[in-house]
């Protein structure tokens, strides 16, 4: 059974770090906008050639295939955290540092098309968890990168982070491997 989405989750519920990849949320039905986030950056990353998808847009940042695995990645932790969270676990969970990940991940030696795949599978497993919480699993506290933050606002969360990617990706990218 698909439960209610959950609200906005309140500031008390995360870390002020990630106030940007909440407000990056629009108001509505969560899971409406991650399944058409999912479905929106599909056609975005299929929309690169191949050729390109190593591009880097300065000395030292991420080539989209990495970004894209990036993505991926914080998801899984993110959704991962909400799943314990949002089934009572109290374990503190520790932080990860996605800057130490992404060359262990070794996604320029992927293609692209792969890299989307594994994003869209990715999310299907997200929604697929979210869509099973009730409203008391949404609303559970827990402790992640030291920080109390709530099963809702870990789905805002995931959500914003995968917004705020997507905008770079648009803005400092895509103008510069169109074509």
């Amino acid at each position: 059974m698909v439960h209610a989405s959950p609200s906005r989750p309140q500031p008390s519920e995360h870390h002020e770090y990630y106030l940007s990849y909440v407000s990056e949320v629009p108001d509505g039905n969560l899971l409406v906008t991650l399944a058409a986030q999912a479905d929106r950056t599909s056609a975005l990353l299929a929309a690169v050639p191949e050729a390109k998808a190593g591009f880097r847009y300065a000395e030292g940042k991420w080539s989209i295939k990495e970004v894209i695995g990036h993505v991926a990645d914080a998801e899984r932790v993110f959704s991962y955290r909400a799943l314990r969270i949002g089934r009572g676990d109290t374990t503190p969970l520790a932080g990860f540092d996605e800057n130490a990940w992404v060359p262990f991940g070794e996604f320029d030696r992927r293609t692209l098309a792969d890299l989307a795949s594994e994003l869209r599978a990715v999310r299907a497993a997200t929604l697929a968890l979210l869509g099973g919480f009730t409203p008391d699993a949404w609303l559970r506290m827990g402790t992640a990168s030291g920080h109390p933050v709530s099963a809702r606002a870990l789905a805002w969360i995931l959500t914003g982070h995968e917004r705020h990617h997507v905008r770079v990706l648009e803005e400092r990218y895509f103008p510069k491997v169109a074509g």
